[in-house]
């Protein structure tokens, strides 16, 4: 007899009832037999989002008052849920009918690592594929098994395509509900590394849907999230999970992010810089990157 755990899915939203209602219909349309569908309105004027739902029985419907981001909306989900695997997506993008039973079928079959992730396919707000690919840049075996020294301040994993063990958010906790909106879902990834291997699935699952009002187009908010990825690997040397030469070299990954970033916000970044090491300037490959950004056009 198949095994068909349940899977929760979350969805936080905010007055996006067109998109909204795409991605469900994906979500609907899968081929997988056993989905729990949670949306979370993180507040949305009037009752469009409501009214939608309705339309869906399959849907769990839940309001909260306005947190100003997804990271609250996330976790509200992530405690409702009663599913063995979870799986978020945004409002906004669009699942491939076998993304959920392919990624359980790999669960399942590979009790030794806590989420699978792959690469996505961009799309345009009208639903037109730009033939652009996000998650697959640089060799896949380095998404691939222990990334926890591979991964911070390197790459990330695109949000609508991972499926996870519950017990992982039950190890790791929720999204970072503190920290200033902009790469709390980078965050987030980032310190699941520490706790349990990834498998990475190199196959289009998701369409990612980019458009004038994602959060991703707006550079700015991501400057500060060097500075939190920083005391992540401090927690992580401080608890023993890393060794002090571990710790540098991620330090030194997380420097190199931040730099990268000059362009943005010169004086935030150098400010910043000096917070996570304030001998940076003297550091070969600090000054190389620097160097790069700056005189790239």
């Amino acid at each position: 007899m198949q095994n068909f755990p349940l899977v929760s899915v979350i969805i936080p939203t905010y007055n996006r009832p067109d998109f909204l209602k795409l991605t469900i219909e994906s979500i609907l349309c899968q081929t997988y037999p056993k989905l729990e569908i949670i949306v979370v309105d993180d507040g949305s004027p009037g009752d469009h989002n409501q009214q939608l739902c309705k339309q869906f029985p399959e849907v769990n419907y839940i309001k909260i008052p306005n947190s100003g981001g997804p990271a609250r909306p996330r976790n509200i989900g992530i405690g409702r849920a009663e599913g063995e695997y979870i799986a978020l997506v945004d409002d906004d993008d669009i699942w491939l009918p076998e993304k959920i039973e392919k990624q359980v079928h790999i669960l399942n079959t590979n009790p030794d690592f806590g989420l699978v992730h792959g690469p996505c396919e961009i799309i345009d707000e009208n639903g037109t594929k730009t033939g652009k690919v996000m998650g697959r840049k640089g060799a896949s075996c380095e998404k691939h098994g222990d990334v926890k020294l591979r991964m911070i301040g390197n790459w990330t994993i695109m949000m609508p395509t991972p499926l996870v063990r519950n017990t992982v958010f039950k190890q790791v906790g929720g999204f970072n509900e503190v920290m200033p909106h902009g790469g709390e879902d980078r965050e987030f990834w980032s310190r699941c590394s520490f706790y349990t291997s990834f498998y990475y699935f190199d196959e289009i699952t998701v369409l990612y849907r980019r458009h004038g009002s994602n959060n991703s187009l707006n550079p700015q908010l991501y400057i500060p999230l060097p500075l939190r990825l920083a005391d992540i690997v401090s927690r992580q040397k401080k608890e023993g999970r890393i060794n002090e030469k571990e710790r540098k070299l991620l330090i030194s990954y997380i420097s190199r992010m931040q730099l990268n970033m000059v362009k943005i916000n010169p004086f935030k970044v150098f400010l910043n810089m000096n917070k996570l090491d304030s001998l940076w300037f003297v550091k070969k490959n600090n000054i190389k990157t620097l160097a790069v950004k700056i005189l790239r056009k």
